[in-house]
């Protein structure tokens, strides 16, 4: 991770549920961090790494999309991959513990579109985990 070094730092106050501040210190003792305020600028580096990634992306790609999500009778991602079916290949559904689902789909489609699906599927708020492998 790239520091980004500022003599001044605006202070800006969040309001965190309990598990996200487990995870945030889980994040500070990870990576050996000295407070949560450095957690916070690993994870948002993270995330902008990611956004980036993404970005660069052009033309048509290929790959595994990959989601970790909770209430299985909740219809959102069945929704989400009637709309993208056309670029959606192969899928598959597994039931994990705790209620939760994972969903692995092969998707081949021009990188604006991955990053339309992408969206769609972070704007619902209900996946644990979304990550698109490139092949």
């Amino acid at each position: 991770m790239e520091d980004i070094i500022n003599d001044t730092m605006t202070i800006v106050s969040i309001s965190l549920s309990d598990e996200y501040t487990d995870m945030l210190d889980s994040i500070q003792e990870a990576y050996g961090l000295k407070g949560r305020s450095e957690a916070v600028r690993a994870s948002i580096s993270a995330a902008m790494d990611g956004i980036k990634d993404m970005g660069a992306l052009e033309g048509t790609v290929e790959g595994v999309l990959i989601i970790v999500r909770g209430n299985h009778a909740d219809p959102w991602i069945i929704q989400i991959q009637a709309k993208y079916q056309d670029v959606i290949k192969t899928q598959m559904h597994s039931h994990l513990k705790n209620q939760k689902c994972l969903e692995v789909m092969v998707v081949s489609c021009d990188a604006k579109i991955l990053s339309l699906l992408m969206n769609d599927i972070r704007a619902q708020n209900k996946a644990d985990y979304v990550k698109f492998v490139r092949g």
